[in-house]
């Protein structure tokens, strides 16, 4: 599925373009073109048929939505990708199932840990906030181009989980399992809730290994970017000691 974004976003040229993506209009600060690199990005966004625009400081601000933005901006076609085909995935593969996250914020952290520690892909099921809203791309610096999202209800990723052949993984305050020693069977599915209620029963029930993270304190509960970062880096910590 693709439809046209609409928030601005910071653009690396060759990273952008190794990731598929083509950017649909660039906007640029009056005087900005100072240097062969940003002349040579601008003709090459010219050659590719998009629209450039020159603005003024005021202008480009108020595009951003913040003082002093970076002086080039760029907007992009949205990219959407289907629910995985389970035979094709590679055995050391671990997919993120977001369920329900509201936080902009939190998302786009998320979207920014998956793919510092090579996560396969992202699933937003159920009611999610928008990954392309200002604020979630702004949060990922960049890693909404490298990690691809699938949107789906919550329907259609339950009726899709039961051919996973590895855990469907899920953090929860009564499991009793360390999520630091358990043994996980790949490929792995990690399931994570929202910021409140965190996982419906409906996707509770699906998990194959219920695991918690300690705390030594007093409260019982942990940011829900901070606890999918320390079950990413879990899963996935055999494969960055390279």
């Amino acid at each position: 599925m693709t439809r046209t974004v609409k928030p601005i976003t910071s653009l690396t040229n060759d990273r952008v373009k190794a990731a598929g993506f083509s950017p649909q209009t660039l906007v640029y600060r009056a005087g900005a073109l100072e240097t062969d690199r940003q002349k040579r990005l601008v003709n090459a966004v010219l050659d590719g048929g998009a629209e450039v625009l020159e603005v003024s400081s005021a202008v480009l601000e108020k595009l951003a939505a913040k003082e002093n933005p970076q002086s080039m901006l760029a907007v992009f076609r949205q990219q959407w990708v289907d629910l995985p085909d389970v035979k094709e995935l590679p055995q050391k593969s671990v997919w993120l199932v977001l369920e329900d996250v509201r936080d902009p914020g939190n998302l786009g952290t998320i979207i920014r840990t998956a793919d510092a520690v090579g996560a396969s892909g992202v699933i937003l099921a159920g009611q999610c906030t928008d990954p392309y809203s200002r604020e979630s791309v702004r949060a990922t610096m960049g890693s909404i181009f490298n990690v691809p999202l699938v949107a789906a209800s919550r329907e259609a990723f339950l009726t899709w989980v039961p051919r996973w052949s590895g855990d469907v993984v899920a953090t929860t305050l009564a499991a009793r399992e360390d999520f630091r020693k358990a043994n996980y069977r790949m490929p792995v599915l990690l399931m994570m809730g929202s910021e409140g209620p965190g996982l419906s029963e409906a996707l509770a029930a699906i998990a194959t290994r219920n695991v918690k993270i300690p705390m030594a304190g007093k409260l019982d509960s942990l940011n829900l970017a901070v606890a999918t970062a320390l079950m990413l880096y879990q899963l996935r910590g055999a494969d960055l000691k390279l």
